[in-house]
């Protein structure tokens, strides 16, 4: 499996998805139905932002929970060990998730203040939509499947519906092409769009940790930086606060966690203590 034959391959599962789903509602029609919904909560980040991730499979790792699980006592429990937000995906076929995962996340988290984003192969402004339909304040979008035309139409949609974007790359290449379509949006408050950067080796599905640090010279200043897949322990917390990390996006570790709040809660203490530290 190539990285490009993986990526190609959910996005045209993608956009089979949304081609059936504009069959039962027109883009108009749930244009109007998103922004007909109750605001939702607004992004707010600190020194340190664990985004919690509801994952219920992996393609690397496999089944990580049942489908009949307590969802919403792990959201709850994600909530008060004080993620700054969680990722719910939504691709059924590798991740099982769905559209109602979101939306019953939202249901539970929005209460709280604590915003939801969907994480999803997301192609089209239709899915944006949906994600704001379902009560979702920020979507993942994937740069290495996208091009720059369609990245930045996304972005704008999302900013339509008020969402915080997380722009997702894997390379120097991505991260460069981040940086050049982060400053067509100058005036956009630094908590809408956040830079993702991805350790997962999409060629092999296996984490490539050094990457982090890799990559962290390439960062686009004044930007918040999230690090991706292959975190599971405090250790791995402190350094990638220490090359430059702002966040970290969690899941197969907080999904396996038979304390999830606690573990939320020592991750973020760890990355709190270390950004002090770091100054």
């Amino acid at each position: 499996m190539t990285e490009k034959s993986f990526l190609a391959r959910m996005a045209l599962a993608s956009k089979t998805r949304t081609d059936k789903a504009r069959l039962t509602e027109s883009e108009e029609a749930l244009l109007d139905r998103a922004l007909a919904t109750d605001e939702p909560p607004p992004l707010i980040l600190s020194r340190f932002n664990l985004f919690a991730e509801l994952k219920l499979r992996s393609p690397a790792d496999g089944t990580l929970a049942e489908t009949h699980c307590d969802q919403n006592g792990r959201l709850k429990a994600y909530a008060s060990g004080g993620a700054v937000a969680v990722s719910v995906l939504t691709e059924p076929e590798e991740f099982k998730g769905s559209l109602t995962h979101l939306k019953e996340a939202a249901s539970v988290l929005n209460p709280l203040g604590v915003p939801v984003m969907r994480k999803d192969f997301i192609t089209a402004p239709y899915q944006v939509l949906e994600a704001r339909a379902a009560g979702a304040s920020g979507i993942l979008l994937i740069v290495s499947m996208l091009s720059d035309e369609e990245t930045l139409t996304l972005i704008d949609s999302a900013q339509t519906c008020g969402l915080f974007v997380l722009l997702e790359g894997f390379t120097v290449q991505d991260l460069q092409r981040i940086k050049k379509l982060i400053a067509t949006f100058p005036a956009t408050p630094k908590q809408m769009i956040l830079i993702g950067v991805n350790c997962r080796d999409l060629k092999t599905l296996k984490v490539d940790f050094a990457r982090f640090e890799e990559l962290a010279k390439h960062l686009p200043d004044q930007t918040v930086a999230v690090a991706e897949s292959g975190i599971a322990t405090i250790q791995g917390i402190t350094e990638v606060v220490q090359w430059g990390y702002q966040g970290a996006l969690i899941g197969s570790a907080l999904m396996t966690s038979g304390d999830p709040a606690e573990t939320t809660a020592e991750f973020i203490a760890a990355g709190l203590e270390t950004a002090a530290f770091r100054g």
